[in-house]
Protein backbone atom coordinates (compact mmCIF):
# COMPACT_ATOMS: atom_id res chain seq x y z
CA UNK A 1 0.00 0.00 0.00
CA UNK A 2 1.46 3.15 -1.19
CA UNK A 3 0.35 5.29 2.29
CA UNK A 4 3.65 5.70 4.84
CA UNK A 5 1.72 4.53 7.70
CA UNK A 6 2.04 1.19 9.77
CA UNK A 7 -0.37 -1.18 11.08
CA UNK A 8 -2.69 -0.94 13.60
CA UNK A 9 -2.67 -0.90 17.39
CA UNK A 10 -0.60 -0.71 20.16
CA UNK A 11 1.62 1.88 22.73
CA UNK A 12 4.72 2.72 21.74
CA UNK A 13 6.46 3.36 25.22
CA UNK A 14 8.84 0.86 25.07
CA UNK A 15 12.07 1.32 24.21
CA UNK A 16 13.22 0.59 20.92
CA UNK A 17 15.84 -2.82 20.12
CA UNK A 18 17.79 -3.55 16.77
CA UNK A 19 19.02 -7.11 16.57
CA UNK A 20 21.99 -7.59 14.88
CA UNK A 21 23.06 -7.23 10.91
CA UNK A 22 23.78 -9.83 9.17
CA UNK A 23 25.86 -10.87 6.13
CA UNK A 24 24.56 -9.20 3.11
CA UNK A 25 24.83 -11.84 0.50
CA UNK A 26 25.52 -11.37 -3.08
CA UNK A 27 23.18 -9.74 -5.96
CA UNK A 28 21.49 -12.30 -8.03
CA UNK A 29 19.95 -11.95 -11.76
CA UNK A 30 17.02 -12.89 -13.78
CA UNK A 31 13.32 -14.01 -12.06
CA UNK A 32 13.05 -15.12 -8.55
CA UNK A 33 13.94 -18.94 -8.47
CA UNK A 34 10.52 -21.11 -8.20
CA UNK A 35 9.39 -22.20 -4.94
CA UNK A 36 6.66 -24.64 -4.04
CA UNK A 37 4.63 -21.37 -2.77
CA UNK A 38 4.17 -20.44 -6.58
CA UNK A 39 2.91 -23.32 -7.16
CA UNK A 40 -0.12 -26.01 -6.80
CA UNK A 41 0.60 -29.14 -5.61
CA UNK A 42 0.28 -30.78 -9.24
CA UNK A 43 3.00 -28.34 -10.34
CA UNK A 44 5.07 -29.29 -7.49
CA UNK A 45 4.95 -32.21 -8.32
CA UNK A 46 5.74 -31.39 -12.09
CA UNK A 47 8.62 -29.86 -11.00
CA UNK A 48 10.36 -32.84 -8.66
CA UNK A 49 9.23 -34.92 -11.88
CA UNK A 50 11.37 -32.42 -14.28
CA UNK A 51 14.08 -32.67 -12.03
CA UNK A 52 14.73 -36.70 -12.24
CA UNK A 53 13.25 -36.86 -8.48
CA UNK A 54 9.51 -38.76 -7.26
CA UNK A 55 6.83 -36.22 -7.60
CA UNK A 56 5.13 -37.96 -4.76
CA UNK A 57 7.63 -36.59 -2.14
CA UNK A 58 6.11 -32.89 -3.31
CA UNK A 59 3.46 -33.39 -0.32
CA UNK A 60 5.67 -33.91 1.60
CA UNK A 61 7.83 -30.91 1.56
CA UNK A 62 4.60 -29.06 1.36
CA UNK A 63 3.22 -30.40 4.21
CA UNK A 64 7.01 -29.22 5.88
CA UNK A 65 6.78 -26.06 4.55
CA UNK A 66 3.40 -25.13 5.58
CA UNK A 67 2.23 -27.29 8.24
CA UNK A 68 5.58 -27.63 10.18
CA UNK A 69 6.79 -24.32 8.99
CA UNK A 70 10.41 -26.50 8.28
CA UNK A 71 12.91 -25.03 5.89
CA UNK A 72 16.18 -27.33 6.70
CA UNK A 73 16.78 -31.07 5.12
CA UNK A 74 17.54 -32.20 8.42
CA UNK A 75 14.13 -31.27 9.96
CA UNK A 76 12.49 -33.87 7.21
CA UNK A 77 13.53 -37.18 8.73
CA UNK A 78 10.45 -38.80 6.92
CA UNK A 79 12.24 -38.07 3.49
CA UNK A 80 14.72 -40.75 2.28
CA UNK A 81 18.18 -39.30 3.47
CA UNK A 82 19.86 -39.93 -0.14
CA UNK A 83 17.47 -37.35 -1.66
CA UNK A 84 17.15 -35.12 1.09
CA UNK A 85 18.87 -32.56 0.36
CA UNK A 86 17.66 -32.42 -3.42
CA UNK A 87 14.21 -32.58 -2.62
CA UNK A 88 14.19 -28.84 -0.70
CA UNK A 89 16.63 -27.49 -2.80
CA UNK A 90 14.30 -28.25 -5.52
CA UNK A 91 11.20 -26.97 -3.82
CA UNK A 92 12.05 -24.80 -1.74
CA UNK A 93 15.36 -22.50 -3.05
CA UNK A 94 16.06 -19.16 -1.09
CA UNK A 95 14.03 -16.51 -1.62
CA UNK A 96 15.20 -13.81 0.74
CA UNK A 97 17.63 -13.29 4.24
CA UNK A 98 17.12 -10.84 6.56
CA UNK A 99 19.31 -7.64 6.78
CA UNK A 100 18.14 -6.41 10.22
CA UNK A 101 15.05 -6.49 12.73
CA UNK A 102 14.28 -4.23 14.79
CA UNK A 103 12.06 -4.65 17.88
CA UNK A 104 9.37 -1.99 19.85
CA UNK A 105 6.98 -2.27 22.16
CA UNK A 106 8.67 -4.66 24.50
CA UNK A 107 9.72 -6.97 21.37
CA UNK A 108 5.80 -7.49 20.22
CA UNK A 109 6.73 -5.55 16.95
CA UNK A 110 9.31 -6.48 14.72
CA UNK A 111 10.04 -4.93 11.64
CA UNK A 112 12.25 -6.66 9.26
CA UNK A 113 14.05 -5.25 6.21
CA UNK A 114 14.79 -8.38 3.53
CA UNK A 115 17.35 -8.60 0.67
CA UNK A 116 15.67 -10.66 -2.52
CA UNK A 117 17.68 -12.56 -4.08
CA UNK A 118 18.54 -9.91 -6.92
CA UNK A 119 19.61 -7.41 -3.89
CA UNK A 120 15.77 -5.54 -4.04
CA UNK A 121 14.81 -4.62 -0.21
CA UNK A 122 11.54 -4.66 1.32
CA UNK A 123 10.28 -4.89 4.49
CA UNK A 124 7.55 -6.77 6.81
CA UNK A 125 6.26 -6.26 10.21
CA UNK A 126 5.23 -8.64 12.98
CA UNK A 127 2.57 -7.53 15.39
CA UNK A 128 1.42 -9.41 18.07
CA UNK A 129 -1.26 -8.48 20.45
CA UNK A 130 -3.33 -10.43 22.84
CA UNK A 131 -5.70 -11.74 20.90
CA UNK A 132 -4.68 -12.09 17.71
CA UNK A 133 -0.49 -11.95 15.51
CA UNK A 134 -0.69 -9.63 12.72
CA UNK A 135 1.72 -9.82 9.68
CA UNK A 136 2.11 -6.68 7.67
CA UNK A 137 3.38 -8.28 4.35
CA UNK A 138 5.05 -6.04 1.10
CA UNK A 139 3.92 -7.09 -2.50
CA UNK A 140 6.37 -5.29 -4.64
CA UNK A 141 9.73 -3.90 -4.67
CA UNK A 142 8.93 -0.25 -4.18
CA UNK A 143 5.89 1.43 -5.71
CA UNK A 144 4.93 3.03 -9.05
CA UNK A 145 2.07 5.20 -7.43
CA UNK A 146 3.94 8.35 -6.52
CA UNK A 147 1.73 9.32 -3.96
CA UNK A 148 3.74 11.83 -2.49
CA UNK A 149 3.54 11.53 1.58
CA UNK A 150 4.57 7.88 1.18
CA UNK A 151 8.48 6.94 1.70
CA UNK A 152 8.10 3.85 -0.56
CA UNK A 153 6.78 5.97 -3.36
CA UNK A 154 9.40 8.58 -2.83
CA UNK A 155 11.96 5.88 -4.41
CA UNK A 156 9.54 4.95 -7.00
CA UNK A 157 9.11 1.42 -8.53
CA UNK A 158 11.69 -1.82 -8.75
CA UNK A 159 10.03 -4.64 -9.27
CA UNK A 160 6.89 -7.36 -8.37
CA UNK A 161 7.61 -9.64 -6.17
CA UNK A 162 6.99 -13.24 -6.65
CA UNK A 163 3.74 -15.04 -4.79
CA UNK A 164 6.32 -17.35 -2.69
CA UNK A 165 8.11 -13.77 -2.24
CA UNK A 166 4.84 -12.59 -0.37
CA UNK A 167 4.05 -15.75 1.13
CA UNK A 168 7.36 -16.57 2.60
CA UNK A 169 7.58 -12.97 4.45
CA UNK A 170 4.57 -15.00 6.28
CA UNK A 171 6.20 -17.96 7.23
CA UNK A 172 9.20 -15.96 8.72
CA UNK A 173 6.65 -14.54 10.92
CA UNK A 174 4.96 -17.24 11.67
CA UNK A 175 8.18 -19.61 12.32
CA UNK A 176 9.22 -16.29 14.92
CA UNK A 177 6.13 -17.26 16.68
CA UNK A 178 6.98 -21.01 16.83
CA UNK A 179 10.59 -20.48 17.76
CA UNK A 180 9.51 -18.22 20.67
CA UNK A 181 11.15 -15.33 19.46
CA UNK A 182 8.42 -13.08 19.82
CA UNK A 183 7.28 -12.80 23.62
CA UNK A 184 3.81 -14.42 24.87
CA UNK A 185 4.91 -17.73 24.14
CA UNK A 186 4.63 -19.99 20.93
CA UNK A 187 1.82 -18.71 18.24
CA UNK A 188 0.75 -18.58 15.10
CA UNK A 189 -0.14 -15.81 12.06
CA UNK A 190 -3.95 -14.79 12.20
CA UNK A 191 -3.64 -12.00 10.18
CA UNK A 192 -2.21 -10.44 7.24
CA UNK A 193 -2.89 -7.55 5.93
CA UNK A 194 -1.08 -5.95 2.14
CA UNK A 195 -0.36 -3.09 3.37
CA UNK A 196 3.38 -3.05 3.34
CA UNK A 197 5.71 -1.24 0.44
CA UNK A 198 3.90 -1.61 -2.77
CA UNK A 199 0.24 -1.41 -4.62
CA UNK A 200 -1.02 -4.86 -3.91
CA UNK A 201 -3.41 -4.99 -7.30
CA UNK A 202 -0.72 -3.06 -9.54
CA UNK A 203 0.70 -7.44 -8.69
CA UNK A 204 -2.38 -8.60 -9.08
CA UNK A 205 -1.51 -11.98 -10.10
CA UNK A 206 0.97 -12.53 -7.60
CA UNK A 207 -1.23 -11.32 -4.50
CA UNK A 208 -4.19 -13.25 -5.34
CA UNK A 209 -1.84 -16.57 -5.79
CA UNK A 210 -0.50 -15.67 -2.16
CA UNK A 211 -3.97 -15.02 -0.90
CA UNK A 212 -4.93 -18.51 -2.40
CA UNK A 213 -1.82 -19.66 -0.96
CA UNK A 214 -2.07 -18.28 2.53
CA UNK A 215 -5.99 -19.69 2.50
CA UNK A 216 -5.24 -23.54 1.24
CA UNK A 217 -5.62 -26.12 3.76
CA UNK A 218 -2.08 -27.62 4.40
CA UNK A 219 -0.37 -29.31 2.70
CA UNK A 220 -1.55 -26.83 -0.39
CA UNK A 221 -0.93 -23.69 1.83
CA UNK A 222 -1.22 -21.90 5.27
CA UNK A 223 -4.79 -22.77 6.03
CA UNK A 224 -5.53 -19.40 7.23
CA UNK A 225 -9.22 -17.79 7.14
CA UNK A 226 -9.63 -15.18 4.27
CA UNK A 227 -11.45 -13.07 6.52
CA UNK A 228 -8.47 -12.62 8.55
CA UNK A 229 -6.75 -11.41 5.45
CA UNK A 230 -6.92 -7.35 4.30
CA UNK A 231 -5.93 -6.53 0.85
CA UNK A 232 -5.29 -2.88 0.32
CA UNK A 233 -5.30 -0.49 -2.63
CA UNK A 234 -5.23 2.50 -3.47
CA UNK A 235 -7.71 2.83 -6.36
CA UNK A 236 -7.16 0.84 -9.16
CA UNK A 237 -10.58 0.76 -10.49
CA UNK A 238 -10.15 -2.39 -12.84
CA UNK A 239 -8.33 -4.97 -10.57
CA UNK A 240 -11.16 -3.98 -7.56
CA UNK A 241 -13.75 -5.15 -9.89
CA UNK A 242 -11.48 -8.31 -10.50
CA UNK A 243 -10.70 -8.78 -6.98
CA UNK A 244 -14.69 -8.78 -6.80
CA UNK A 245 -15.31 -11.68 -8.85
CA UNK A 246 -12.57 -14.10 -7.39
CA UNK A 247 -14.69 -15.28 -5.12
CA UNK A 248 -12.03 -14.86 -1.89
CA UNK A 249 -14.10 -13.15 0.91
CA UNK A 250 -11.07 -10.90 1.85
CA UNK A 251 -11.50 -7.67 3.56
CA UNK A 252 -11.05 -5.06 1.02
CA UNK A 253 -9.37 -1.81 2.48
CA UNK A 254 -9.45 1.67 -0.17
CA UNK A 255 -6.40 4.36 0.48
CA UNK A 256 -8.96 6.88 0.22
CA UNK A 257 -7.00 10.10 1.88
CA UNK A 258 -9.42 12.77 0.27
CA UNK A 259 -13.24 12.88 -0.24
CA UNK A 260 -13.06 15.12 -3.38
CA UNK A 261 -11.20 14.94 -6.46
CA UNK A 262 -8.96 18.38 -6.33
CA UNK A 263 -6.64 17.21 -3.25
CA UNK A 264 -6.83 13.36 -3.95
CA UNK A 265 -5.25 14.01 -7.42
CA UNK A 266 -2.48 15.33 -5.33
CA UNK A 267 -2.14 12.94 -2.64
CA UNK A 268 -3.21 9.98 -4.99
CA UNK A 269 -1.79 10.29 -8.66
CA UNK A 270 -4.16 7.66 -9.57
CA UNK A 271 -6.99 9.15 -9.19
CA UNK A 272 -6.48 11.00 -12.34
CA UNK A 273 -7.78 8.36 -13.85
CA UNK A 274 -10.73 7.04 -11.55
CA UNK A 275 -12.27 9.97 -9.81
CA UNK A 276 -13.67 9.51 -6.26
CA UNK A 277 -17.11 9.04 -7.35
CA UNK A 278 -15.61 5.92 -9.35
CA UNK A 279 -13.03 4.74 -7.16
CA UNK A 280 -15.89 4.31 -3.59
CA UNK A 281 -18.52 2.67 -6.59
CA UNK A 282 -16.11 -0.11 -7.48
CA UNK A 283 -15.58 -0.39 -3.13
CA UNK A 284 -19.46 -0.08 -2.96
CA UNK A 285 -19.74 -3.29 -5.57
CA UNK A 286 -17.28 -5.29 -4.02
CA UNK A 287 -18.99 -4.51 -0.51
CA UNK A 288 -21.92 -5.71 -2.15
CA UNK A 289 -21.02 -8.89 -3.59
CA UNK A 290 -18.87 -9.77 -0.94
CA UNK A 291 -21.11 -8.80 1.61
CA UNK A 292 -17.63 -8.13 3.41
CA UNK A 293 -17.42 -4.45 4.66
CA UNK A 294 -15.04 -2.63 3.22
CA UNK A 295 -12.55 -0.30 5.48
CA UNK A 296 -11.85 3.26 4.55
CA UNK A 297 -8.25 4.55 4.93
CA UNK A 298 -7.57 7.72 5.22
CA UNK A 299 -3.90 9.13 6.52
CA UNK A 300 -4.77 11.71 8.60
CA UNK A 301 -2.37 15.32 7.55
CA UNK A 302 -2.34 18.39 9.43
CA UNK A 303 -3.57 21.26 7.16
CA UNK A 304 -3.85 19.05 4.09
CA UNK A 305 -7.20 16.82 4.57
CA UNK A 306 -8.49 16.97 7.94
CA UNK A 307 -10.89 20.17 7.97
CA UNK A 308 -14.11 19.38 9.10
CA UNK A 309 -15.86 19.87 6.30
CA UNK A 310 -13.98 17.43 4.89
CA UNK A 311 -15.81 15.32 7.34
CA UNK A 312 -18.93 16.35 6.41
CA UNK A 313 -18.24 15.36 2.85
CA UNK A 314 -16.58 11.97 3.17
CA UNK A 315 -19.73 11.27 4.98
CA UNK A 316 -21.79 12.20 2.03
CA UNK A 317 -19.84 10.71 -0.76
CA UNK A 318 -20.03 7.27 1.47
CA UNK A 319 -23.24 7.58 2.76
CA UNK A 320 -24.16 8.09 -0.87
CA UNK A 321 -24.19 4.31 -1.85
CA UNK A 322 -26.11 3.10 1.07
CA UNK A 323 -26.59 3.09 4.86
CA UNK A 324 -26.13 -0.74 5.05
CA UNK A 325 -22.94 -0.58 6.81
CA UNK A 326 -20.84 -1.34 3.99
CA UNK A 327 -18.47 0.96 5.12
CA UNK A 328 -15.82 1.53 8.03
CA UNK A 329 -13.21 4.72 7.99
CA UNK A 330 -9.91 3.99 9.65
CA UNK A 331 -8.53 7.05 10.64
CA UNK A 332 -4.70 6.87 10.54
CA UNK A 333 -2.20 9.59 12.35
CA UNK A 334 0.67 10.35 9.76
CA UNK A 335 3.59 8.65 10.60
CA UNK A 336 5.61 11.42 8.73
CA UNK A 337 8.80 10.27 6.92
CA UNK A 338 11.86 12.47 7.70
CA UNK A 339 12.35 15.87 6.28
CA UNK A 340 8.79 15.71 4.90
CA UNK A 341 6.55 18.53 4.80
CA UNK A 342 3.43 16.39 5.61
CA UNK A 343 2.70 15.96 9.09
CA UNK A 344 0.36 14.45 11.37
CA UNK A 345 -3.13 16.26 12.20
CA UNK A 346 -3.67 17.92 15.68
CA UNK A 347 -5.52 15.63 18.46
CA UNK A 348 -8.24 18.12 18.66
CA UNK A 349 -8.79 18.47 15.06
CA UNK A 350 -8.70 14.20 15.05
CA UNK A 351 -11.47 14.59 17.10
CA UNK A 352 -13.69 16.66 15.39
CA UNK A 353 -13.20 14.58 11.85
CA UNK A 354 -14.25 11.61 13.76
CA UNK A 355 -17.69 13.75 15.62
CA UNK A 356 -18.52 15.00 12.16
CA UNK A 357 -18.12 11.35 10.55
CA UNK A 358 -20.03 9.55 13.59
CA UNK A 359 -22.82 12.15 13.41
CA UNK A 360 -23.39 11.18 9.83
CA UNK A 361 -23.64 7.33 11.24
CA UNK A 362 -20.30 6.56 9.67
CA UNK A 363 -18.72 3.93 11.40
CA UNK A 364 -15.21 5.48 12.28
CA UNK A 365 -12.25 4.83 14.19
CA UNK A 366 -8.54 6.12 14.76
CA UNK A 367 -5.57 3.37 14.47
CA UNK A 368 -2.91 3.59 17.19
CA UNK A 369 -0.02 3.11 15.51
CA UNK A 370 3.45 1.10 16.15
CA UNK A 371 6.49 1.54 14.97
CA UNK A 372 7.63 5.61 15.38
CA UNK A 373 10.47 4.62 16.75
CA UNK A 374 11.58 2.31 14.24
CA UNK A 375 11.55 3.43 11.23
CA UNK A 376 8.26 2.69 11.17
CA UNK A 377 6.45 4.04 7.71
CA UNK A 378 6.18 2.00 4.66
CA UNK A 379 9.92 2.01 3.04
CA UNK A 380 11.74 4.45 5.92
CA UNK A 381 13.87 1.25 6.59
CA UNK A 382 14.38 0.20 2.77
CA UNK A 383 15.53 4.07 2.19
CA UNK A 384 17.65 4.10 4.63
CA UNK A 385 20.04 1.26 3.84
CA UNK A 386 19.63 1.64 -0.31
Amino acid sequence: MSTSVLPPEGPNDEPVRQLPLVFDPPKGRGKPPRHLADLDLAERVALLTEKGLPGFRAKQVSHHYFARLATRPEEMTDLPAGTRDELVSALLPDLMSAIRTQEADGGTTRKTLWRLFDGALVESVLMRYPSRTTMCVSSQAGCGMACPFCATGQGGLQRNMSTAEIVEQVLAGSRALANGEVPGGPGRVSNVVFMGMGEPLANYKAVVGAVRRLTAPAPDGLGMSARGVTVSTVGLVPRIRQLTEEGIPVTLALSLHAPDDELRNELVPINTRSSVAETVDAAWDYARVTKRRVSIEYAMMAGINDQAWRADLLADVLNARGDWGWVHVNLIPLNPTPGSRWTASEPADEREFVRRLEAKAIPTTVRDTRGREIDGACGQLAASDA
